[in-house]
């Protein structure tokens, strides 16, 4: 649906603009590695923790946090992040010390969480400590108008010099998109 590309758009015209702009896919994210990939460890905290590192509040100070994939989260990881959205505090795995970071969060998942949350598979309290504001965007397959835009803005981010032809923009619209 483009949800990183509005993701972006939003925090590039928002107060937080000149801050980062930290993509996480939750959906990649284990069980074991949520905590650090989000709040960062201390040297030495698991095997393999070579040094310290930030995790992604640390490195989106100042600018915003989107988490894609949000309803993909395992039910440890949601109760973490719950706690760090609460209480505003966050600590390295292995650390001693609470740090507070100034970030916007936007999250987004093509998952019915609503459903989720009846099954016992997302949390309600998660769910409305972010639902601040909801916007649905509509498959891509059902707004088909959009595909050249967005194909020409994924080409201009990653291909600069390339250009969509219109035989691959009608292309693009015919696909099923499922």
């Amino acid at each position: 649906t483009g949800k990183e590309i509005a993701a972006q758009e939003i925090h590039a015209h928002s107060p937080r603009a000149d801050g980062p702009f930290i993509p996480i896919n939750c959906a990649a994210l284990g069980e074991h590695l949520c905590e650090s990939e989000l709040f960062g460890h201390e040297k030495g905290a698991f095997t393999g923790a070579v040094s310290r590192q930030d995790g992604a509040f640390h490195r989106a100070h100042g600018g915003t946090l989107f988490l894609d994939e949000l309803g993909e989260l395992s039910p440890k990881c949601q109760g973490k992040l719950l706690r760090a959205l609460e209480s505003g505090e966050i600590r390295r795995v292995g650390g001693r010390k609470l740090e507070f970071t100034d970030i916007r969060i936007i999250a987004a998942t093509n998952q019915n969480l609503a459903l989720q949350i009846q099954q016992s598979r997302f949390r309600q309290d998660l769910f409305f400590r972010l639902s601040v504001l909801n916007i649905h965007m509509p498959r891509l397959c059902d707004r088909r108008e959009d595909i050249p835009l967005l194909a020409k803005e994924l080409l201009k981010q990653r291909h600069p010099d390339a250009v969509l032809t219109e035989a691959a923009s009608d292309a693009l619209r015919q696909y099923s998109w499922p």
